[in-house]
């Protein structure tokens, strides 16, 4: 239930922190003023001694996320990818969280293959190995057909894994609604429907059918996409809490050292890594959601393998083209377009100043334009939009949740396979091949071509919408004041001769 009793669900997460040291080591590496710091500090340490303990052998901050569940380990593994917000040091002990937790048991995981399957694990297998890989959600096994000898990854959701994500999104649910409770600002942020999308991505990532339904459609958008492999789902040895694949083999792609001795140009992978997300964003609107290193292997032909689809993004057609339009416009410095777009998509309220808000983005542009990755704060850079946001009153866009904090992982990866990396210019061709392709004269002659067939199907039934809507303008009382205005006269005979156009070319198509 999302009650108060989950103030000791918060109280404890804060003590933990302090009992195991991590509230001093987070402060720091992410660079807190000295007011917040003491305030967190104050929050934490009376109630350190509720704290969990962890293990005592992993680092503060990895000991106590991973001591608090799995929804924190989820939180961890972002950060893990962003050395340039928590530090160096930091980001290196968070990949722990990544494929590196405790496994359970393999007699525990046979038993659920089994149950899964109903079928006798030794019956389908010739051999099932420890686990090879564990993480927040689940755990996978190599194993052998008995009747092929194909070698396939088995993954195993982990026991009583749903009910302990559902304490961990009860204690958020609460957290959200006090935070819009006290701060009535806060709202605009959307705590609650942010946290409900959160809910829906992690739930759908607890069904293993699900997973591998988004798998099987992200090979068939991305079986051209060159360098980019997606193991194949047997479907036949899959199910709620069970999914086999073929086995990929590789390197890990946190792993710069075998990379190299492989003879690979990390380089060229950081650069196909961001190139591939952006394309597989804007060309398909249905994007891997979660591709931090412990997701990603390169083959030893150099090819990128994605695995691990529970967590998949998608956006429509008019979201991808928005987005797309403020990529260039930063790309090309062109900060009045960059404003233009935000205030033709509503995210940002019509009462505002287009000139001051463009002047804002400028501000936000300008330093990260000419530099090394290297050289540019991404935490300076958050901390400064989001004070841009307040200022004009913007909304969170929950259907831009999971991209925006896709694109934060992949630039992660990216910036750990090559530290010079400029984001912009790797980007600029994919976003640019876009543009030009649906942002444009052939875009708008595609979309009337689809307006018109769409005209064409409802033609029919025309007469009876009219003859309905005239019926119920007939029965509403008429409003104080009906002089009648010439745009609504022009706008109307547009709309009589735009549906007959319409018509027309729905017959022609």
């Amino acid at each position: 239930m999302r009650g108060p009793h989950n103030i000791w669900r918060l109280i404890r997460t804060g003590a933990t922190f302090e009992r195991t040291g991590a509230m001093a080591v987070a402060l720091e590496a992410m660079e807190v003023t000295p007011r917040l710091r003491f305030a967190a500090r104050m929050l934490g340490w009376p109630f350190k001694w509720l704290g969990l303990k962890g293990d005592p052998g992993l680092p503060p901050v990895t000991r106590a996320l991973t001591a608090l569940g799995p929804a924190y380990i989820k939180f961890g593994q972002v950060l893990s990818t962003r050395p340039d917000i928590v530090g160096e040091e930091l980001a290196m002990q968070l990949k722990y969280l990544q494929d590196q937790l405790p496994p359970f048991s393999t007699y525990t995981a046979k038993a659920m293959v089994a149950e899964e399957l109903r079928l006798p694990v030794d019956e389908v297998f010739s051999s099932f190995s420890e686990p090879v890989a564990a993480a927040s959600i689940a755990q996978v096994h190599r194993a052998t057909l008995r009747e092929t000898g194909q070698d396939v990854a088995v993954k195993v959701l982990r026991p009583g894994i749903e009910r302990a994500f559902r304490k961990d999104l009860d204690a958020f649910f609460f957290a959200a609604r006090t935070i819009e409770f006290l701060s009535p600002s806060s709202r605009r942020l959307r705590p609650m429907d942010v946290i409900t999308h959160f809910e829906g991505v992690v739930l759908g990532e607890l069904d293993l059918r699900l997973e591998s339904s988004a798998a099987s459609e992200f090979a068939d958008n991305t079986k051209n996409d060159a360098g980019f492999q997606v193991p194949k789902v047997l479907w036949q040895l899959s199910g709620r809490s069970v999914m086999t694949m073929d086995w990929a083999e590789g390197i890990n792609l946190a792993d710069n050292a075998a990379i190299d001795a492989a003879g690979l140009d990390r380089s060229a992978l950081g650069a196909r890594v961001l190139q591939l997300f952006l394309s597989h964003a804007l060309r398909d609107g249905f994007f891997h959601g979660d591709m931090h290193q412990g997701n990603l292997k390169v083959a030893a032909n150099g090819d990128l393998i994605a695995y691990d689809f529970g967590i998949m993004g998608r956006i429509d057609e008019y979201t991808r083209r928005v987005y797309a339009e403020i990529l260039m416009g930063f790309i090309r410095k062109d900060y009045r377009r960059v404003a233009e777009v935000h205030f033709e998509a509503g995210y940002v309220p019509a009462n505002r100043d287009i000139d001051e808000f463009a002047r804002a983005l400028r501000a936000v542009g300008e330093p990260i334009f000419g530099l090394e990755a290297t050289r540019v704060s991404m935490a300076r850079l958050l901390s400064y939009l989001f004070e841009v946001t307040e200022r004009f009153g913007m909304e969170t866009r929950t259907e831009l949740i999971l991209l925006q904090r896709t694109m934060v992982v992949v630039e992660g990866v990216a910036r750990s396979l090559d530290p010079h990396i400029n984001i912009w210019q790797v980007a600029k061709p994919v976003v640019e091949s876009y543009v030009s392709r649906n942002v444009g004269p052939l875009a708008l002659m595609r979309d009337l071509a689809q307006t018109a067939r769409v005209l064409g199907r409802f033609g029919p039934r025309l007469p009876r919408l009219m003859e309905a809507a005239l019926i119920r303008q007939a029965e509403v009382p008429p409003p104080v004041y009906t002089r009648p205005r010439l745009f609504g006269l022009r706008g109307a005979a547009a709309a009589v001769v735009t549906f007959g156009l319409g018509l027309w070319l729905g017959h022609m198509l």
